[in-house]
């Protein structure tokens, strides 16, 4: 047992015991109650892997603990707040054993069956809890109409813990999507650029090859030996490039968490790079509008053109500014604009920005960026049958994509 995990329970038991203490008691004549010391213990076990049964021990101890030490505070004997509170005790110890018995952990990710057992295991440990004050204390037992209130609260408090529980999950699950969409936009770019590069490779090979036979035929053996052996060289390296190409290209295809609908893009877009910009230490409102929607199995494609693009906006922009990102229906093409009002493109420029090797962004020792990231925009808007422009002023500066929407949409949401 690690120390974070002593530290994670002990943190359980303080905050169950502490919850407890906000509650109702629907029985005359007991101690009984209604907290949220159950909700806490409850949720505090689905959001961190713990020792359940420790973790129900350690529970039972604090929670007596904090009881007695309460009721002492209002005169109330030691002896006979430990006789009353110790029940209490005893229903932790209980509803760890059964959330272990149940091996609740196995059904996170199915919220329905999840509430059920933990509603069946908190009666049963009431149950028990009232089984136990039966016989120690003067107290009457249970019920029908008794027995109706500890199933209704015992559903209520463990659909309302998966209820929060599902929530968390979604929102981490969302974020862990967002996170792979960039990734797998990224590798896909690259593919295109490790295809490009594997026909330069061909090329090249061919015209070694090419070399060793001319230089063969005129005699010189040595020099055509060298040739050949450079062609040869050059085709491992293709072959490499060939094995390196297949494996992105699967991770790309598998990893794509597809279709997607153009606004959860542009959601994602949206969110990426504003961090982006917080990042940079620049204020930037982003504006984003669409008029229609629908699914797309492009939208790893798409995802990294408009990364793209938005990147470069934020990067164009010094320290404040404005990128808006919209998307709508012209006919039956798909227009997409980034516009920003950043340090804008000299018209001079503007004829050669998607040529591989244009940059104008330099790193702090002041070296030149790759400049191929317009250009991958360029092949990525081919490889979709579109078209993109540029236009820029001293204002603003504005990319427009006019695409097909039958190239890319898969069915209307």
């Amino acid at each position: 047992m690690t120390r974070a995990s002593l530290t994670w329970i002990f943190i359980i038991a303080v905050m169950t015991a502490i919850g407890s203490e906000i509650k109702i008691m629907p029985f005359a004549n007991t101690t009984f109650r209604f907290g949220l010391g159950t909700i806490v213990f409850f949720l505090c076990t689905l959001i961190k892997p713990t020792p359940i049964i420790l973790a129900g021990i350690a529970t039972s101890i604090v929670t007596t603990i904090f009881r007695v030490f309460n009721s002492a505070l209002h005169d109330v004997p030691i002896s006979e707040s430990i006789f009353n509170h110790l029940p209490a005790g005893l229903f932790y110890v209980l509803f760890a054993l059964c959330l272990q018995i149940l091996n609740i952990q196995q059904y996170r990710e199915k919220p329905l069956k999840l509430g059920l057992l933990v509603a069946f295991s908190e009666v049963i440990s009431n149950l028990a809890e009232q089984i136990f004050r039966f016989f120690v204390q003067t107290y009457n037992f249970l019920f029908l109409h008794d027995l109706l209130i500890l199933l209704a609260v015992a559903l209520l408090r463990s659909f309302f813990v998966v209820g929060i529980y599902s929530s968390i999950l979604i929102a981490e699950q969302k974020k862990r999507v967002q996170e792979m969409l960039n990734i797998g936009s990224d590798l896909y770019v690259e593919t295109l650029y490790l295809k490009k590069s594997m026909n330069h490779i061909e090329t090249i090979t061919g015209s070694g090859y090419e070399l060793y036979r001319q230089l063969k035929a005129l005699g010189f053996r040595a020099e055509s030996l060298q040739a050949l052996h450079i062609a040869q060289e050059i085709h491992e390296v293709k072959k490499d490039s060939q094995r390196i190409y297949a494996g992105i290209s699967k991770i790309v295809g598998e990893k794509s968490f597809g279709p997607f609908v153009l606004s959860e893009l542009l959601h994602y877009i949206e969110e990426g790079n504003r961090k982006y910009a917080e990042l940079l230490g620049k204020e930037i409102q982003f504006n984003t509008c669409i008029d229609f929607d629908f699914q797309t199995k492009d939208h790893i494609a798409l995802l990294a053109l408009l990364n793209n693009l938005s990147a470069n906006a934020v990067e164009a922009i010094k320290e404040q500014g404005i990128i808006s990102i919209a998307i709508e229906r012209q006919e039956d093409n798909t227009v997409i604009t980034v516009c920003d009002n950043g340090q804008g493109i000299s018209q001079a420029d503007i004829s050669v920005i998607f040529e591989p090797g244009y940059t104008t962004k330099f790193n702090v020792d002041g070296v030149a960026a790759t400049g191929i990231g317009l250009s991958h925009v360029a092949e990525l808007v081919e490889k979709l049958k579109g078209s993109i422009t540029v236009e820029s002023n001293n204002q603003y500066t504005t990319f427009k994509i006019i695409i097909p929407t039958q190239t890319i949409q898969t069915g209307e949401t």
